[in-house]
């Protein structure tokens, strides 16, 4: 038997099965079947069985000498391609720069690595290979972090032109991360938003456009404060990135009347800010702030003689007014728990002696933060303490009050707006976590230099940079809201931001609307890391020959994730 392949002009040809017979002296062709409906491997499979040939799997001819994950890396390229990445921190091609882009991808693919184990990480990805760095050694990645640091400006004036609009929001904020070893100029003790008291730290603070998208970020010592690093941002907006116009959003602990006044003086910036709670309590005080205002909306403008040239947007929060007294009704409690536990020690004896009882008393009376609200009588042989009601009374009447505080002409912006714009902190808020987090472990910092030390946080705002984009493209595939701000939204900015019924749907059953399953981006990029690089030979042949790679088949979920990547532009 045999296969006859006959041609078929313009068609497919036709194959069939076909054995020879004798017909007296003349031999003659039988067709037993049609095998034209069968995929080719399968048609060629069979010719050669027909031949005498011995098949066995392809498992048995070859070996599998190295696989190595390879959708996450692609993933990641595919995204800086898009934003044209390598040029944004240079525009000539070189090893240093293929090494920064390598570290800014490895801290999104493996960001637990630090730069001593970042190469080693590189082995189980093709990022290495795919770069051209499969020699790079540690002494590498901290050259590349010198050569990254002195094209820091630049780099963040391209980010400047992208992303911000003359006229537009600038949106900053400051937070602090601790350092592992005693020897960097920039450690100093200072207030830890870590949550790690006593331990040396760094501030940093980040400017990103209106969305939340990263485009600056500086390095401050671990002990300036909040207000002391906002000029610069200003300074750096005006001069290094050439607006003429901005519109500076930072929270209340960062522009204060000392940074507005210098603010004032280099023209062209305005501000959105928020009051502190005794300039809050003054307006109140001062019957500015009645309850009766907020009866029939939660939101009213007003000017007052303190806040020459500036608007004041007064806004009361029912449900944020219901969460903060609870909140201190439950702190009050747990105080009060806490001192009777020393009323007892001084009633059994076992705490006498006004000075001691005092020092006790004072470790735990500021514990929940609420000693404002305690009236104490401590003797040398008595303690007591009651709770204030007319303190606590005159600190709900403020529950959920907060006055938006802003430079900004009402022609230009209203009311409603001016909330809204000061909210948008929220975003920055959110890069920290996802920069300080899991997703890209900034901290702790253990570089000594001081310029490493602003390498590597100028390092992870860029890989973040990557990252921030790659959230956005990913929506349709994970839990994140697609919907952006609708008009109730702007009509009750005072309002709790509500998720859209869309994205409730998909955090409830943990599905997309076409049943198949949501991810988080951590999730979608472990997924993508199933694809893998497999590096394949003979068996029998020497190390270095007729080797040859397959890359695993994406799944339809998988291609997805790349084609949305691909659709990022700059």
């Amino acid at each position: 038997m045999h296969i006859d392949t006959i041609p078929n002009r313009n068609s497919r040809p036709a194959y069939l099965l076909r054995e020879s017979v004798r017909d007296g002296k003349h031999v003659k062709k039988r067709t037993l079947a049609n095998l034209s409906s069968l995929p080719l491997d399968q048609i060629e499979t069979i010719r050669r069985v027909l031949k005498g040939e011995r098949l066995s799997p392809v498992a048995d001819g070859l070996e599998c000498i190295g696989s190595a994950q390879h959708g996450n890396v692609e993933a990641v390229r595919t995204a800086m391609r898009g934003l044209g990445f390598d040029k944004l921190l240079d525009a000539k091609p070189s090893r240093q720069r293929d090494l920064v882009v390598a570290m800014a991808a490895g801290r999104i693919i493996a960001p637990e690595a630090s730069k001593l184990g970042m190469v080693s990480a590189w082995v189980d990805t093709t990022l290495a290979e795919d770069l051209g760095l499969a020699d790079a050694r540690e002494d590498d990645l901290y050259a590349a972090m010198d050569w990254l640091i002195e094209r820091q400006d630049g780099i963040e004036k391209r980010l400047a032109k992208r992303h911000l609009k003359n006229g537009g929001l600038a949106l900053f904020d400051l937070t602090s991360s601790w350092f592992e070893g005693v020897t960097c100029p920039l450690a100093k003790l200072g207030y830890s938003r870590d949550g790690k008291p006593g331990t040396l730290q760094v501030n940093y603070g980040l400017m990103t456009d209106d969305r939340g998208c990263p485009v600056s970020v500086s390095v401050f010592e671990g002990n300036t404060g909040d207000p002391k690093t906002l000029l610069p941002q200003v300074e750096k907006a005006k001069r290094s990135f050439g607006l003429e116009r901005l519109v500076m959003v930072g929270d209340r602990g960062m522009i204060s009347n000392v940074q507005i006044d210098a603010i004032a003086k280099l023209g062209g910036v305005d501000w959105i800010t928020a009051l502190k709670n005794g300039a809050i309590a003054k307006l109140a005080d001062a019957g500015h702030l009645q309850l009766d205002l907020f009866d029939e909306r939660n939101l009213i403008t007003l000017t007052h003689a303190d806040y020459p040239g500036e608007r004041l947007v007064a806004c009361r929060n029912p449900a944020l007014a219901c969460h903060r007294a609870e909140k201190r009704k439950d702190l009050i409690a747990a105080t009060t728990a806490e001192l009777q536990k020393v009323q007892a020690m001084v009633a059994s004896g076992r705490l006498n002696g006004r000075d001691k009882i005092g020092l006790r008393v004072g470790k735990v009376i500021g514990k929940y933060k609420v000693a404002k609200h305690f009236d104490l009588d401590i003797e040398d042989g008595s303690f007591g303490f009651a709770v204030s009601q007319a303190r606590v009374a005159a600190e709900a009447a403020l529950d959920g009050l907060y006055v938006i505080r802003t430079s900004v002409e009402a022609s230009d912006m209203t009311a409603e707006q001016a909330v809204l714009n000061y909210k948008r902190l929220a975003e920055v808020e959110r890069a920290f976590r996802t920069l300080k987090g899991i997703d890209l472990q900034v901290r702790p910092i253990r570089h000594r230099l001081e310029g490493r030390v602003k390498a590597h946080i100028f390092l992870s705002m860029l890989a973040y940079y990557v990252q921030w984009h790659m959230i956005q493209a990913w929506a349709p595939l994970t839990f994140k809201d697609e919907a952006g701000e609708d008009a109730a939204r702007l009509e009750d900015p005072v309002a709790p931001a509500k998720r859209s019924q869309a994205a409730l749907a998909k955090a409830h059953t943990r599905t997309l609307a076409d049943g198949s399953p949501a991810f988080g981006f951590t999730r979608l990029l472990a997924h993508l890391a199933t694809i893998v690089r497999n590096t394949l030979r003979p068996k029998g042949a020497r190390a270095g020959e007729a080797t040859f790679t397959l890359i695993t088949q994406p799944n339809a979920k998988q291609q997805q994730a790349l084609n949305l990547l691909a659709t990022l532009k700059m």
